[in-house]
């Protein structure tokens, strides 16, 4: 493929056609031994986000105090349940992302969104640093009309603090959370069972202001 192919998401008419049977994967957070399938405790709400490779990503977040569980997988895209290779080819449309079940007694989708924004470079395309394809780029992907409307709010605010360090136009995308499909087993919590494993993500360094995402 080339490398103008990898920056495209492709057309239904040319996605692989996947499968109807979902990735077998070990059900059990391999760091906090929780769940990784629903459903979850009712003090908990969903998030899901792509920024780069989904190996760093989950690790920023299974980090954050106030998280449940996390999982890796494929979204935003066409082909129902593709494997690893299949969404690396660019002829799924899917993007590397996180799925965050977040304890809403003890933090909230705006503190997520802080480490979203920080923990990567939203205004590079399909890319994340060296990591170059359709399944890198940025994503917010939201389960309810308030999700999306604070998503909205802390994309402007952050864009000012980003113009004012020098950087460009985020060209994250924020839509309405479609399928999640599991990525292989040896895929969740990657960088824990291999701490020395490769990690593409590195932020911009400007700070998503404390408040922004009230008083924008």
């Amino acid at each position: 493929m080339s490398y103008a192919a990898k920056l495209r998401i492709p057309r239904p008419e040319e996605a692989l056609p996947g499968r109807q049977t979902a990735m077998p994967i070990n059900d059990r957070h391999f760091v906090n031994g929780r769940p990784l399938r629903g459903p979850f405790p009712d003090f908990c709400a969903t998030a899901m986000f792509g920024l780069g490779c989904f190996w760093g990503a989950e690790r920023k977040f299974w980090r954050h105090a106030g998280i449940f569980t996390t999982a890796v997988g494929y979204s935003a895209g066409i082909t129902p349940n593709a494997t690893y290779q299949e969404v690396c080819s660019g002829l799924t449309g899917h993007n590397e992302v996180v799925l965050a079940v977040y304890d809403t007694r003890t933090t909230s989708f705006a503190d997520l969104l802080k480490v979203f924004w920080e923990s990567h470079d939203p205004t590079q395309g399909m890319r994340q640093g060296n990591d170059v394809g359709t399944q890198y780029r940025s994503g917010i992907y939201t389960f309810n009309d308030e999700q999306a409307q604070q998503a909205e709010v802390s994309r402007q605010a952050f864009q000012k603090a980003l113009v004012a360090a020098g950087y460009g136009t985020i060209t994250t995308e924020i839509l309405p959370a479609g399928p999640f499909y599991y990525a292989e087993d040896y895929h969740q919590q990657y960088l824990a069972k291999v701490p020395n494993g490769y990690c593409g993500l590195g932020g911009t360094g400007v700070t998503c202001p404390v408040g922004v995402l009230t008083t924008a």
